[in-house]
């Protein structure tokens, strides 16, 4: 019996190793992802690909739509500095998935948010493509910002701090 549980944590402890090593790193470009038909894509219905995370700094929030506020001090920070447009780039994708809110209110929402900032592109994740594919928290809000090349510059999940938004504008500006 034993051995039994000590193989039992083994395994356990190795899967647990493996998906932390799997998790897209700072100063990796993570895989493609493609969000499309059954499984998203942009709020007018067209394909969203990571592979537009190049050319400009970008900055992703991906987000549970239950925790939909939680980084809005980031997000308005970002506003106020007025970043130029040829240089860098917002997205917002919504963890369809992630909530029982059905997804007719989610996508009203999000054509509410669209009109706020109309320089964010907002797009639908319906399968938690980008949980699985990046390994980012689900059920969560997650930031993440990326250099011209698509390689991760930042990356916080959860709740940015005051020191986080500082430290996420940062590198947005060392990257422009």
């Amino acid at each position: 019996m034993k051995g039994l549980v000590q193989g039992l944590i083994f395994v356990l402890a190795a899967f647990l190793i493996n998906q932390v090593a799997q998790a897209v790193e700072i100063g990796e470009i993570p895989p493609t992802v493609e969000l499309r038909e059954k499984l998203g894509g942009r709020l007018d219905g067209t394909l969203w690909s990571s592979e537009e995370l190049r050319g400009k700094v970008h900055v992703l929030f991906y987000v549970d739509p239950d925790e939909k506020d939680t980084n809005n001090d980031a997000s308005e920070a970002l506003d106020k500095e007025k970043f130029p447009a040829d240089r860098f780039q917002s997205v917002g994708i919504i963890n369809m998935a992630a909530t029982w809110l059905p997804n007719f209110a989610i996508s009203s929402s999000l054509k509410d948010k669209q009109k706020r900032y109309p320089r964010t592109i907002y797009v639908r994740d319906y399968k938690k493509v980008l949980v699985n594919a990046w390994k980012i928290a689900d059920d969560s809000s997650n930031v993440l910002a990326f250099d011209k090349q698509g390689r991760l510059i930042f990356r916080k999940d959860g709740k940015l701090t005051t020191e986080d938004i500082q430290k996420l504008i940062k590198a947005i500006r060392d990257h422009l």
